[in-house]
């Protein structure tokens, strides 16, 4: 018998990952809080950021994304600093925040390429003071522990008006907080050196407590296995220990390590399926590994591992996302300055890599949560079901099943296909081949015409109307290209850019000579670009308009390329006049000042034809409309009962509709009510909308969310709302709102979120179907909105019929969309009608307001040195093969025998050519041997 304990993870090793394997970008600040800086889930990475004075989060991903590189984005959570975060054990995307604010925040978030949500989807303010920990329960779905300055609260997400339960008041600062990982019981440690271990469900005292800790430093707690505690903290000589306890005895621990003298806190990470247990220092260069036992050695030390730079904060991530065939059994994260290292642990084994060993992987716990926060409260004591982490023994994702769809919706998906292997949306032409089963079938002796039972050849258009019949009717411009422009038209080298602004907001905005940017500096800073000065942009500052507090909105006044109205969250419009040639020096004093509103503003939206007048949205459920001349508020629109998503003014500037989250479409008539005119049910979802109006102000075009989440538009007739919907096409699943651009002159609208890749495009018909997809443009790298120019940007001779341009997270790019034609050199009149000159207005905002109407003038944007396509010359149609009469030409006997002797002779060459040997060099007689 074996008297020496072995176990199979004394030989764990940390395997720090190469510099091409860590997260860079990263911005870590140095806080003074009780968290530990950064939380990782199986998925998502969050982390502290000195931005915003820590009331800003950082967020990656686990795993690097297509290209082998981690996106790196900012989201802005507190108004002070997040002390603690904590995500979901069952709800990969689900985060939970606390501050200094007061306030508990729930964050459904995004991969970091896409847009992040602009508010929590929960706030809780307990009214405690400044809160320090946040930490959900490990088997019950919606309960949080959260700790205040002094006392622990227990929270039911579904009750948002109080707490279930207040604990005990602690003598000091609250330090930490941890569960039991069966949920049952709840344990802390404070500044006052007491621990103390609660069954809230029992009794709001403590059923364990005692001054057990040496010193009143910075001190940890965290359940180990069973009814073990660990708590890290400093001895009274001020040196760092870790402690093992049975927590029914608490006056004296079980273990105990000394680990040297330093001033940063010390940061357990326990993980129970292996007993391991890490250690890494604030500040410190070296994280330590021990595995704890319940007999003799209770405590042994694993592994030392000594890292490249100190560390700000560790975390470590589920055990789902590990690489069990690399027996990878562990692997933390730690936070440093600039990067975060992933420090991966494993065991070494013969045949590490191509096989599964089960010794190593007990079944771990799953995602699925065993009860709710109620039933827990109620006395449940239901443990989450465990899963296996062998590959072969996990679910196989099952191929959905195939629905049964009418023909014209069938259609409306074939021209969009999804390429598995690249994870991106490739187009197709409307004209691809239809299957077999769906194409029609002849047999010869079912139709007319040759006896051998060949049909003639139709003519070209006899086929065309053929796949006409078959597919539907298709778009002019389904084969529109979109294309990124030269180099040299590119701004380059943005630095700063603010990523979080609202989801109502376009992001930035552009008129014909100049670029506005939001900038993530204090004091809601925008710049300003000159469009006719590209390149790359220095790297030392540059003169902003700066606001004095942060921008939810912007937009440029369509007839005055030098005058911008930027929306602020202090409820109030700031109106900027930029001079000529761009900004010399920072503004920081508007020419006018709009305020009226209440509450924060959502967004603004100038009049498209009256000049100097404005429309904006607000937290405080009203739209005003402002005469940015005189500074007046002159209308105020009511009848919202929740969050505006959107406006739009009608082509003819009469009427103005809104999409809210209450569910509802709107249209007012401003000058005659200030309550709508007609209403109508939305879009089910409620993550966020867009409203536009389409076929010459006859049609409403609103882009949201179905019921599951999936991105779709919806077309409702003007004059009757209230019946809903007269047609929808779902177009993808992501969580950023489509923006729609619409474009008069050809009934094309593009779409594109926030963080997308791809830019979707429609035709829009008065008949069904009533949206015609086209080919999709895909950018290379996620994009950050787009903003369309005036139609006099496009380049007629290439036939392009819209110019936008395209915000990366450093660039600013100009896209053309442009439509094939074979014959370029004629202007496409079929493609250019007259369009307005939208850059000029038709009236006064008092000429508007007293009741008079107006439209704007049409010019052509024909080159006086073009031809109309329509006045072309008529080609004679060239034959492309010869008729097969030159084919099956009988010819006579003499004939072929000319051709073969001509044939013989081109083969056998020309007798008068010397033979190949003569040209060969011999030997001199002599040179024979005898």
């Amino acid at each position: 018998m074996n008297r020496f304990k072995t176990s199979k993870f004394k030989n764990t090793t940390p395997k720090i990952a190469k510099k091409d394997g860590w997260i860079n970008n990263v911005r870590a600040g140095s806080f003074s809080c009780q968290g530990n800086h950064i939380k990782a889930s199986s998925k998502l990475v969050a982390f502290n950021t000195e931005q915003a004075g820590g009331g800003m989060l950082g967020l990656s991903s686990v795993k690097p994304g297509a290209d082998g590189q981690w996106t790196v984005t900012q989201i802005s959570c507190h108004s002070d600093l997040v002390t603690d975060m904590d995500f979901s054990p069952f709800d990969e995307s689900l985060l939970a925040t606390c501050s200094g604010d007061e306030t508990v925040k729930l964050w459904r978030l995004c991969d970091p390429e896409l847009q992040q949500p602009g508010s929590p989807e929960l706030t809780l303010r307990p009214g405690h003071g400044r809160l320090e920990l946040v930490a959900f329960h490990p088997t019950s779905s919606g309960l949080l522990a959260v700790g205040a300055t002094k006392s622990p609260l227990l929270w039911d997400t579904s009750r948002q008006d109080a707490p279930l339960a207040v604990l005990e008041q602690h003598g000091d600062q609250l330090q930490s907080l941890s569960w039991k990982r069966d949920g049952s019981l709840l344990a802390s440690s404070c500044k006052d050196k007491m621990l103390r271990v609660f069954d809230p469900r029992a009794q709001l005292t403590p059923v364990q407590s005692a001054k057990s800790l040496q010193n009143n430093k910075d001190s940890r707690i965290l359940w180990a296995k069973d009814d073990f505690l660990i708590t890290t903290g400093f001895d009274s000589m001020r040196g760092r220990e870790v402690r093992l306890w049975d927590m029914k005895k608490l006056n004296s621990s079980l273990s105990t390590v000394s680990l040297g003298t330093s001033s940063g806190t010390l940061i357990p990470l326990f993980d129970d399926d292996t007993g391991l247990l890490l250690l890494a220092g604030m500040g410190d260069t070296v994280v330590d590994c021990f595995e704890v036992s319940s007999s003799e050695p209770l405590l042994s030390q694993v592994s030392h591992c000594l890292t490249d730079t100190s560390t700000r904060g560790v975390a470590m991530v589920p055990k789902l996302a590990l690489d069990v065939m690399s027996c990878e059994v562990m692997r933390v994260l730690q936070l440093t300055d600039s990067c975060i290292v992933p420090i991966s642990y494993q065991v070494p084994r013969k045949g590490s890599g191509q096989e599964f060993h089960d010794d190593l992987y007990p079944d771990t716990v799953g995602t699925t949560p065993a009860m709710s926060a109620d039933e827990w409260w109620q006395g449940g004591n239901k443990q989450v079901e465990r899963v296996s982490l062998n590959p072969d023994k996990q679910p196989k994702p099952k191929a959905a099943p195939a629905k049964e769809m009418p023909a014209k919706k069938e259609l409306a998906s074939r021209g969009s296909k999804e390429d598995p292997a690249r994870g991106c949306s490739t187009s197709s032409s409307p004209l691809s081949t239809p299957s077999s089963s769906a194409a029609p079938s002849r047999s010869p002796s079912s139709t007319s015409g040759l006896s051998s039972g060949f049909l003639p050849s139709p003519s070209p258009s006899q086929s065309a109307k053929a796949i006409q019949n078959l597919l539907g009717p298709t778009s002019k411009f389904r084969h529109i290209q979109g294309a990124v422009m030269h180099r040299d038209t590119h701004i380059t080298n943005l630095r700063g850019l603010n990523l979080t602004t609202p989801g109502e907001s376009d992001g930035f905005c552009a008129n014909s000579q100049r670029v506005a940017v939001p900038l993530a500096i204090s004091g809601g800073q925008i710049a300003i670009l000159e469009r006719s000065q590209p390149g790359r942009l220095p790297d030392t500052s540059m003169p902003t308009i700066q606001n004095s507090v942060n921008v939810v909105d912007f937009s440029w006044d369509p007839f005055d390329t030098h005058q911008l109205a930027v929306a602020g969250d202090d409820a109030k419009i700031r109106v900027w006049q930029v001079p000529e040639g761009g900004l010399t020096e920072t503004l920081t004093e508007p020419e006018i000042i709009l305020q009226g509103h209440t509450e924060k503003i959502y967004s603004i939206k100038y009049h498209p034809l009256a000049s100097g007048l404005l429309v904006s949205s607000s937290y405080d459920l009203t739209v005003r409309l402002w005469d940015v001349d005189s500074g007046e508020e002159v209308k105020i629109l009511s009848g919202h009962q929740d969050q505006i998503f959107g406006m739009a003014w009608s082509p003819d500037g009469k009427l103005l509709a809104t999409v809210c989250k209450d569910g509802k479409v709107r249209i007012y008539d401003p000058r005659k009510s200030s309550e709508p005119v007609q209403e109508g049910p939305g879009p089910e979802g409620h993550r966020g909308a867009r409203v536009v109006w389409v076929c010459e102000g006859k049609y409403l075009l609103v882009s949201g969310f179905d019921s599951r989440s999936e991105r779709g538009l919806y077309l409702y007739a003007a004059d009757s709302l209230s019946t809903g919907a007269i047609d929808s096409a779902m177009v993808d699943v992501s969580p950023s709102t489509l923006i729609p651009f619409y474009d008069p002159d050809t009934s094309v609208v593009i779409l594109t979120g926030k963080g997308d890749t791809r830019v979707h495009i429609y035709e829009v018909v008065t008949e069904a179907p009533h949206f015609m997809p086209c080919s999709s443009f895909n950018s290379p790298e996620p994009h950050k909105g787009l903003a369309f120019l005036p139609k006099t940007e496009c380049n007629v001779r290439d036939v392009e019929i819209a110019v936008a341009l395209m915000l990366t997270k450093t660039t600013i790019e100009p896209v053309a969309f442009r439509v094939p034609r074979v014959k370029k050199e004629f202007f496409q009149d079929d493609v250019y009608t007259d369009t307005a000159v939208c850059w000029e207005p038709a009236l006064t905002a008092s000429a508007w307001l007293s009741g008079m109407n107006g439209h704007h003038k049409k010019i052509s944007l024909k080159p006086k040195d073009m031809t109309p396509v329509s006045e072309a010359p008529k080609e004679a149609p060239v034959r492309k093969y010869l008729p097969s009469s030159v084919y099956l030409e009988e010819k006579t006997d003499e004939q072929k025998k000319e051709e073969l002797l001509s044939a013989m002779v081109a083969k056998l060459g020309n007798m008068d050519d010397p033979l190949p040997q003569e040209s060969f060099e011999g030997v001199d007689e002599d040179e024979w041997d005898d």
